[in-house]
């Protein structure tokens, strides 16, 4: 059974920093991207920022480009998101996902886990 469980979320005041991890078990994504999502209420759900199987290649959304950081440690099947600068607009629960899933806005993964809350104070 593939499990994807987040850590990290929070309370944090605006330009205050958050660290998401993501432990993956059940399978290996070392040859699958993995990415991170987030969901704001009464919003749709969005890609936050993607990398590679290799780690060679990142995405971002346009509103984190600068302030977030996505890593993976293929060998620990793990994801991370280093989020700098947070403002009260990154409010969201925010989901760790992997495997097959396309890349950018359209982006649809195979996995999800079940959410962290990140709440960023003004």
């Amino acid at each position: 059974q593939v499990q994807l469980v987040e850590s990290g979320g929070g309370l944090v005041q605006a330009g205050g920093s958050l660290r998401l991890s993501c432990a993956a078990s059940g399978r290996t994504f070392s040859t699958y991207p993995m990415g991170w999502f987030r969901q704001a209420p009464g919003k749709e759900r969005e890609v936050v920022a993607q990398i590679s199987w290799s780690g060679g290649s990142t995405y971002y959304a346009d509103s984190v480009k600068g302030r977030f950081t996505i890593s993976r440690d293929k060998a620990k099947n793990t994801v991370a998101l280093q989020m700098n600068s947070l403002n009260p607009e990154d409010t969201a629960v925010y989901y760790c996902a992997a495997g097959a899933m396309g890349w950018g806005r359209g982006a649809r993964p195979d996995y999800w886990g079940q959410g962290t809350q990140v709440t960023v104070s003004s």
